[in-house]
């Protein structure tokens, strides 16, 4: 199972914010250089973020956009969920009646603890966790790395 695009790119785009937390907004220009995304991809995604509340945007010559709350109270689970919806292998797992097998289905029952792990490493782990692994590969000699 892979994340889309949207989860991949959303995330690193959040993690750009949460390394210049402080700051003040940050141009999307500026997120999506580092990021090497699409300006109007990233646009896009934003709004999405915006409308759940994880980000804020600024208008005007020093605009951008900046974390809602701080890094280490914006856990990755809810941005993916923000931007991917349910992580889901099958969508029985979320929804049973779309299965007369649902009694029988030991296979939905691995998808579901497939489910629960992902859930379970993204509720983990928030944005200022991702902000210190990222400060540890820079001062090991890493470069920006993409999730």
């Amino acid at each position: 199972m892979k994340l889309s695009t949207k989860a991949r790119y959303g995330v690193r785009a959040m993690l750009s914010l949460a390394l210049d937390y402080g700051r003040g907004p940050i141009p999307l220009k500026e997120v999506a250089e580092q990021q090497e995304i699409s300006e109007k991809y990233l646009e896009h995604l934003m709004g999405s973020l915006r409308s759940a509340g994880l980000v804020r945007s600024v208008r005007g010559t020093h605009g951008g956009y900046l974390l809602a709350k701080s890094p280490s109270q914006i856990r990755l689970d809810e941005v993916v969920r923000v931007l991917e919806g349910s992580i889901a292998p099958v969508e029985c797992v979320d929804d049973a009646s779309l299965c007369g097998r649902v009694g029988l289905c030991v296979t939905r029952d691995v998808w579901g603890e497939l489910k629960e792990a992902m859930e379970s490493v993204l509720a983990s782990t928030t944005l200022q966790d991702l902000v210190e692994r990222q400060k540890e590969k820079e001062q090991s000699g890493g470069t920006m790395y993409h999730i």
